[in-house]
């Protein structure tokens, strides 16, 4: 069994403080932190902005007065993507994967039940760094499997209402096949909110045109998100500036082809009055005479049974799909500890009467003591994402089960070659192939690995199974691998992957492990059907290694291949590894798992290097933006400075932009020497693209 988490004192969530509190307390325990400098809406960002942030903007006017420090007011109709020097450091690159359904967990999360959206706040508004960051507490959110789509959740009226998610946020969700959608947040007057914004979201233009919506279109393309969560919360508009609303829905989902989520908020008459169903008022901004608005909807969160059993059937007779309805969950105080009538969801249908809508799941994260390392914060995100079983498991007595109770797993369908070094996003250190290239702490999303979906699925292994976890002390590479512990004599089976390999037209193909433990028969599993029925094992074959585990040269890891037999129809739909050892109690890690054809090519170098602007700060640390062209076949790129005693990593990132800070003058050095290396999907690296930074 799991252990049982440690509550968080009880912190009160935001639909509670908006009912006890007064309007004027409100405004001031809402306002932004200060930050570094201030700049007003036209002027060139001052010295201590120079790093690249996450975007942010009002429909058009700003308020009135001066914007606290650190906070730019923008108007999102002056905003033109080619004179936008943060573009670069903000656009995503990875696609948008498609993602496939495996024979689910268990029979209590069928293929074709409720899916899961995710309301997530990865920090402040303004002063969100583009381009990830030192620190290894950070929101590294790895349960993409069970998510139907991400919601980039931010907004205030002292910085800004309408949020466009960073690229780190988006490249992982993306190679795990995840949509992401900003947020248009026009917030209640106790918030700050003005009804004058919601009428410059929907204002027409002279030819019938709704520029604001033609401008979020544009954004979502310029950044490669995929769709935006309209919020609209602010008091005392009318049945006429509601059918405004939904004209500006309707002409955004024409304009952009992008997912549109609408929160349960404002009615058809103009009013704000939370249905949490999906009803008479506020059905039109779902569905209306001429078909669907918004694609999903988020029902505010005092549901009952009923509600949602009767926002089922009328989705039903609109031609609607019920899971296209949200109900949402406000995990934001109490996280695992959240009362939550799971009944009334799945109750009377395992399939669930409609979708699970999480409201600032990251709990997780903000309620670790300072002390916890991202050890930790990955032990709660399982017992949150996974339940108190330790794998995906029905629901039992407990009072949360877990996502995974519910919700079935989708993976990406990966291309060959596929690779993984169980990198989490973040890290107490960074290594490169086995050796420490950084003992700095980090988190940066965009080179997050696609991680095993089920965790953890073990069978075998003695009375008590073998625990599995992420671990951050030894990485072969970036910031964490996989690390079993409590093996012996008696075989374990853990399963990793769900896949779609076609690895029969690919001669030579093999499956590659660097690993590391002492007395270990190592295993692969590997398996090219599904399994018969929900939570049973995939029928797989065990190969052994041939050449059996060479040494990495330098490092305390070793290699071995498993040549996958030829004449298997159709593509490798499983993969695992089933470990025995001599002793009880001998640990192993996995450092890399890569399948494809052994000592393929590697990436080509970054094209066209170049630092396109530096500031010195008081400290003596330099800051640079450095960018280049993308090379062909890279997953992500990883900078280092170069020193006399190597190179140190400055950070990595599958962006073709960075900023790197800090960057320090060596003793008796003329220039800084910096290498650009891209990596490709089976980790292979390219030769350095070179760069000098004179001093």
């Amino acid at each position: 069994m799991a252990t049982p988490f440690r509550q968080a004192p009880f912190r009160p969530t935001r639909r509670s403080v908006l009912a006890a509190v007064p309007p004027a307390a409100l405004a001031a325990a809402w306002a932004p932190p200060a930050r570094a400098a201030a700049a007003r809406p036209g002027q060139s960002a001052p010295a201590g902005a120079f790093r690249p942030e996450a975007a942010y903007w009002f429909p058009d006017s700003v308020p009135d007065g001066e914007p606290g420090e650190g906070v730019v007011w923008r108007s999102l109709l002056d905003y033109a993507p080619e004179d936008d020097p943060d573009l670069p450091y903000n656009a995503a690159t990875v696609p948008l994967a498609e993602r496939v359904a495996p024979v689910p967990a268990h029979p209590g999360a069928p293929a074709d039940g409720a899916r899961v959206q995710s309301l997530v706040s990865f920090a402040p508004t303004a002063g969100h760094p583009a381009q990830g960051g030192p620190g290894a507490r950070h929101y590294a959110f790895t349960h993409w499997a069970y998510l139907e789509e991400l919601v980039f959740w931010g907004g205030s009226s002292a910085e800004g209402l309408i949020l466009a998610p960073t690229a780190p946020v988006v490249d992982a969700a993306h190679r795990n096949g995840v949509p992401v959608l900003g947020t248009v947040f026009l917030p209640p007057r106790t918030y700050g909110g003005d009804l004058q914004w919601t009428r410059d979201l929907v204002r027409r233009d002279e030819g019938g045109e709704y520029p604001v919506a033609a401008k979020l279109a544009e954004v979502a393309d310029a950044y490669g998100f995929d769709g935006w969560f309209v919020n609209a919360e602010t008091e005392g508009g009318d049945s006429a500036l509601a059918d405004a609303v939904r004209g500006f829905l309707k002409r955004l989902r024409t304009l952009s082809g992008k997912r549109i989520t609408w929160y349960d908020a404002m009615t058809t008459s103009g009013a704000i009055d939370w249905r949490n169903r999906l009803d008479e008022a506020n059905e039109p901004f779902f569905h209306d005479a001429d078909g669907p608005v918004a694609h999903t909807m988020f029902v505010n969160f005092d549901w009952t049974a009923e509600g949602l059993a009767a926002s089922a059937e009328r989705a039903r007779e609109l031609g609607r799909d019920p899971h296209r309805l949200w109900a949402g969950i406000d995990v934001e105080a109490r996280g695992p500890g959240t009362p939550v009538d799971w009944a009334a969801l799945f109750g009377a249908d395992p399939a669930g009467a409609v979708s699970i809508g999480l409201y600032r799941p990251e709990w997780t994260h903000t309620s670790l003591p300072e002390d916890a390392g991202p050890e930790e914060f990955h032990r709660r995100e399982e017992g949150f994402w996974t339940g108190p079983a330790g794998r995906p498991a029905p629901a039992g007595e407990g009072e949360w089960p877990g996502i995974a109770a519910h919700a079935p797993d989708r993976c990406a369908a990966a291309e060959l070659p596929f690779g993984t070094v169980f990198n989490a996003g973040h890290g107490t250190r960074y290594a490169v192939q086995g050796r420490t290239a950084s003992t700095e702490a980090w988190h940066h999303l965009g080179v997050q690995d696609v991680l095993p979906p089920r965790r953890w699925v073990r069978r075998g292994g003695g009375e008590r199974p073998p625990g599995v976890a992420l671990d951050f002390t030894e990485p072969f590479h970036g910031g964490s691998c996989l690390h079993v512990r409590g093996l012996g004599p008696e075989a374990a089976e853990i399963d990793l992957y769900p896949a779609r390999l076609d690895t029969a037209g690919l001669d030579g193909a093999a499956v590659e492990l660097i690993h590391r433990g002492e007395g270990v028969r190592v295993e692969l599993a590997a398996a090219w059907a599904e399994p018969g029925a929900p939570g049973e094992a995939p029928p797989y074959t065990h190969l052994t290694a041939p050449e059996g585990a060479e040494p990495v040269p330098g490092t305390p890891w070793k290699r071995s291949v498993f040549p996958l037999p030829a004449g298997e129809e159709g593509p490798l739909r499983a993969l695992g590894v089933r470990l025995r050892a001599e002793e009880d109690g001998t640990e192993w890690r996995l450092g890399r798992l890569v399948v494809g054809r052994p000592g393929g090519p590697p990436p080509a170098r970054p094209g066209r290097p170049r630092i396109e602007a530096a500031h010195t700060s008081e400290d003596g640390g330099t800051a640079l933006r450095v960018r280049w062209n993308p090379a062909e076949g890279a997953r992500h790129y990883e900078l280092f400075q170069v020193t006399g005693e190597g190179a140190v990593l400055l950070g990595a990132t599958a962006s073709t932009a960075f900023h790197a800070h800090p960057v320090r003058r060596l003793p008796g050095e003329d220039a800084a020497r910096l290498e650009i290396r891209a990596v490709g999907r089976d980790y292979a690296r390219s030769a350095p693209a070179e760069l000098q930074h004179p001093w």
